[in-house]
């Protein structure tokens, strides 16, 4: 029996920020397909690369399967102690040097936030999907997710100021679908301090480097 054929799913978000304005970060948002009937096939983990460097994390969100497992290297002239607290996956992999890189595996699906309990400014999301069909938008917000077999279909968008994720029903033909455009809201966001690793407020005083 011949497979399903596949196709791409494509689409735009737009992400509208304070005032009306359309975000230029767009391409941190995160785009995903979920079967609306059975499971979707697990997708083949893999190892990402998010870097510490200049007190900031590259890239800023990154998406990934779940069973991947993500290293931090230090390229920073001082120590990093990267942690997360999130549920799907907490973590702490402790002081390290420049030139170190540690790791951390994330087997459940889920947002991750993470964060240095040294300097309280860095930032990054992972999110973890059990499906094999995502995508990052463009800088224009154009996305395609490639390789969706025929069938109905949630997708699910999110990008870290909007309110809440998206979703829209897509039905998937062996030709595709073209997706109308899905605007994110982030006009209320109001950005907030994050606790240390051990769910305290970040010292104001002390070492800085």
């Amino acid at each position: 029996m011949r497979p399903p054929a596949a196709a791409p799913v494509t689409g735009r978000i737009i992400v509208m920020d304070k005032h009306n304005k359309v975000a230029s970060d767009v391409g941190q948002a995160v785009v995903w397909l979920e079967p609306v009937r059975g499971a979707p096939p697990a997708p083949r983990p893999l190892h990402v690369v998010v870097t510490a460097e200049n007190k900031t994390f590259t890239p800023h969100v990154a998406v990934i399967p779940a069973g991947s497992t993500v290293t931090f290297p230090n390229r920073d002239g001082f120590d990093h102690n990267v942690f997360s607290l999130s549920d799907p996956g907490p973590f702490d992999l402790g002081l390290y040097e420049r030139g170190e890189g540690k790791s951390a595996t994330f087997p459940k699906p889920g947002l991750i936030r993470v964060y240095c309990n040294i300097h309280s400014t860095m930032s990054a999301f992972i999110l973890v999907t059990d499906t094999p069909w995502y995508a990052q938008p463009s800088g224009d917000g154009s996305f395609a997710i490639t390789g969706v077999p025929a069938g109905d279909y949630v997708l699910h968008a999110w990008h870290e100021r909007a309110a809440a994720e998206d979703t829209v029903t897509v039905r998937v033909t062996a030709a595709g679908a073209q997706v109308p455009d899905i605007t994110l809201d982030a006009r209320g966001f109001r950005a907030q301090d994050h606790m240390n690793k051990f769910g305290r407020p970040y010292a104001r005083g002390g070492r800085r480097y």
